[in-house]
């Protein structure tokens, strides 16, 4: 406002010769030069509003940038003991018979998991000796065990992959997220920027993506180890039914020699 009083003053001071002459000397007043004073007296005005606005921004912006960089030391130190350790450590085994460390080693990085499996569990053999001889239900029903064998087999060596490769990364991903916590939890103003908090925010998605996708992955080989369980109930099932069908159809032929040989017996004796 004392811009604007300002101002005002040299207009009035501008203009009075002019007021004197036309109440002295009988000049007329000029309303031209009165509206184009009180233009520049507007225009003025603005001026000094649009001064005050951007001014009051640059404060407001340095307001912010300065709690951005002193929130850490003063909010964030109530989540600096966040947990550090993703997984818990795997007991090593007594590995008595020297079959369990091969499964543990696979479990801890992922490889060998199918050797390691088949280590520490009975071996898988070939074809049961007389498969070719027997007729094609009793092919039919071997078949469908053996079936069931491999596949356990590799559902549980892909899920024990799977545990190991995830626990694996799990070193480097602890040392993403202690990065990523040190950076939030630092006074340091470069780290407080909209750019480099946007960054960090960005890796904290990526992280969480790469976690869900391991997640879907423990998930499907749930999903196939339950698929293998539920084969096997099936295979029972169907098991019950081939032994009903059979012996409904041999139960005439079998029972007239039961009961001729009972018979025998009782007029042997």
């Amino acid at each position: 406002m004392k811009v604007t009083s300002l101002l005002v003053t040299l207009a009035i001071c501008g203009a009075a010769p002019a007021l004197h002459g036309q109440f002295g000397s009988g000049i007329v007043f000029d309303p031209t030069q009165s509206a184009h004073a009180v233009q520049q007296i507007v225009q003025a005005k603005q001026l000094y509003t649009n001064t005050v606005q951007a001014t009051q921004n640059v404060i407001a912006a340095y307001n912010l940038a300065r709690q951005m960089a002193s929130l850490p030391q003063s909010l964030y130190t109530s989540y600096v003991n966040l947990g550090r350790q993703q997984w818990t450590n795997l007991t090593k085994p007594a590995n008595t018979y020297g079959n369990s460390l091969q499964w543990i080693n696979a479990a801890l990085n992922g490889y060998g998991a199918a050797g390691a499996n088949q280590a520490a569990s009975i071996q898988r053999i070939a074809r049961i000796v007389g498969y070719g001889s027997l007729d094609s239900q009793g092919q039919q029903a071997i078949a469908a065990q053996g079936a069931t064998v491999d596949l356990s087999d590799s559902v549980n060596a892909t899920s024990l992959q799977t545990i190991g490769t995830i626990r694996a990364n799990a070193a480097q991903r602890e040392t993403d997220i202690s990065q990523l916590e040190a950076a939030s939890h630092s006074p340091d103003p470069s780290q407080h920027t909209e750019m480099a908090t946007l960054q960090r925010i960005n890796q904290a998605l990526l992280i969480e993506l790469r976690t869900q996708q391991e997640t879907n992955q423990m998930l499907q080989t749930q999903a196939l180890q339950q698929m293998v369980g539920q084969k096997v109930q099936q295979d029972n099932l169907k098991s019950l039914f081939l032994l009903g069908n059979g012996y409904q159809q041999n139960f005439k032929s079998v029972t007239p020699e039961q009961t001729t040989a009972g018979t025998q017996w009782a007029f042997h004796y």
